[in-house]
């Protein structure tokens, strides 16, 4: 067994962190999408106007926060896996069918906010 070296370890630990604050800010961003239909309901009743509420707003924040619950989980999981190998003195990358699926979740996501937009023109 090769003894895992100080900069692998603390580069592992920065990457977790990093898939924390990403995690974090799914999270606080799907809040912000689900209150926004919220807002949108209070302005067209305060200035008497009828604009389209949005439901998609909320469920689509729900599903944002909930991605964020799942990335913590999958970067605590990569965390514990990468420290494996690192003490096992290998390497372990990710599986490019799974960086596939990460980066299509990804523009689905994008794609439903930029509908989303253009919807309240």
């Amino acid at each position: 067994m090769s003894q895992q070296r100080a900069t692998d370890a603390l580069a592992n630990e920065r990457t977790f962190l990093a898939y924390i604050r990403t995690a974090l800010a799914f999270v606080a961003f799907g809040f912000v999408i689900a209150r926004f239909s919220l807002f949108v309901r209070e302005v067209s009743q305060v200035a008497h106007i009828h604009l389209k509420h949005g439901e998609t707003s909320f469920a689509f924040g729900a599903a944002m926060a909930l991605a964020g619950v799942v990335l913590a989980l999958f970067g605590a999981s990569r965390y514990v896996s990468a420290n494996r190998a690192l003490c096992e003195g290998r390497t372990e990358s990710l599986a490019p069918a799974l960086a596939y699926v990460i980066g299509a979740a990804t523009a689905v996501c994008g794609i439903i906010v930029g509908i989303t937009i253009l919807s309240y023109r």
